[in-house]
């Protein structure tokens, strides 16, 4: 395959416009798609049942969507068993099927650059001390869900003298945390949890003691858990009023991703806008016929990366709702679309890693 993650690691993550950004993916995907057609039965199999060409096309639009779905009912590598150096496994609730990512050597090498290029480009490259607003177990339990751990374990790599704010019982050790804070008082720290969670454990328990973590300089990152909140009436206004009223003076950037895309994740600005990367890109697809949605309609998610090279996710339709607001004119100044989400397509199963663990804990 003559395409190489080399060739791109090196590009701003948010410096490239429409035009060079569409070729760069008309020939990508195109290579990706040819390549896995070619090295993966499975996905071959597919292709050739719905009567698709994998010979190049001319744009990202018309490539082949995989349903996110089929990775939970199929195991798709396009690299022999003795070169896989890990398999990811999505969360899922109880009972419930699990995607199975399959990633050699080079993927797992792309996903590390390309969320390292992404995040550093929201915090810069020194790495800061770390609050992980979860509990320790998560990192070392076998029983705790892969995509959760693997999360906690990757944003790990962005942060020094790692602290963990809850304790085996989900609850918040206050003191500790305030101690943490004080030691690096002089310095900006970092922030990371998942949405539901951080609401549950860290924001609704501050606040019923009335406390505060007392952060003078900090940026949160945040992923998954939404539709819980939107059940408790919770919109990411309320969300961030209230981190910042418990944690302290903290910037909020909610992300989005999956674990069948790892690496080429969706930040959102400081105007509340989800970013694509040169690492990845989005196209909203009608309901009716899965044509193209101009910006302004709402649609199904479809995402495409340029990082999957050992198994065939470069191009999943997902289960999710949608809209692009824009494309290289956000007021953040970051060039590549910007979109909002609007959950889940009704019907679709639930899944999420802080969805998940509310499940499992109630069950």
């Amino acid at each position: 395959m003559a395409y190489s993650f080399d060739e791109i690691a090196k590009l701003d993550p948010y410096g490239t416009g429409r035009g060079e950004k569409a070729e760069l993916y008309a020939r990508v995907l195109s290579e990706l798609t040819s390549s896995h057609y070619a090295r993966c039965a499975g996905y071959r199999k597919i292709l050739d049942a719905f009567g698709c060409d994998p010979r190049p096309t001319r744009s990202a639009e018309a490539q082949f969507m995989l349903p996110v779905g089929v990775f939970k009912t199929n195991e798709l590598s396009s690299v022999p068993g003795s070169e896989i150096l890990k398999t990811m496994t999505s969360s899922g609730t109880s009972g419930q099927a699990v995607s199975k990512i399959f990633l050699d050597r080079e993927n797992v090498r792309a996903q590390t650059r390309a969320l390292a290029s992404i995040i550093s480009s929201f915090i810069g490259n020194k790495r800061l001390p770390l609050i992980m607003l979860d509990t320790a177990l998560v990192s070392t339990d076998r029983s705790m869900f892969s995509a959760r751990g693997a999360g906690i374990v990757g944003f790990s790599t962005f942060g020094r003298d790692v602290f963990f704010a809850l304790d085996e019982n989900m609850r918040p050790d206050v003191d500790a945390a305030r101690a943490f804070v004080e030691k690096h008082r002089s310095e900006r720290i970092l922030l990371f949890g998942y949405t539901y969670m951080i609401w549950r454990h860290v924001v609704r328990e501050l606040a019923e003691t009335g406390r505060s973590l007392g952060i003078r300089d900090g940026v949160l990152f945040h992923i998954g858990g939404w539709k819980k909140l939107k059940d408790e009436a919770v919109d990411r206004g309320a969300f961030n009023g209230a981190v910042r009223e418990t944690i302290g003076d903290v910037r909020v950037h909610n992300y989005y991703g999956m674990a069948e895309q790892l690496g080429s994740v969706f930040v959102e600005c400081e105007h509340g806008n989800m970013h694509c990367s040169v690492y990845s890109d989005v196209i909203i697809r009608r309901h009716r016929d899965f044509s193209a949605a101009p910006s302004g309609e709402r649609g199904i998610v479809e995402l495409l990366s340029l990082l999957p090279t050992s198994y065939p996710g470069h191009v999943l339709l997902t289960e999710d709702e949608g809209e692009i607001l824009g494309e290289d004119d956000c007021p953040c100044g970051r060039l590549g679309k910007y979109f909002r989400l609007h959950g889940r397509v009704r019907g679709a199963e639930v899944r999420g890693c802080s969805d998940t663990y509310e499940y499992r804990r109630a069950g």
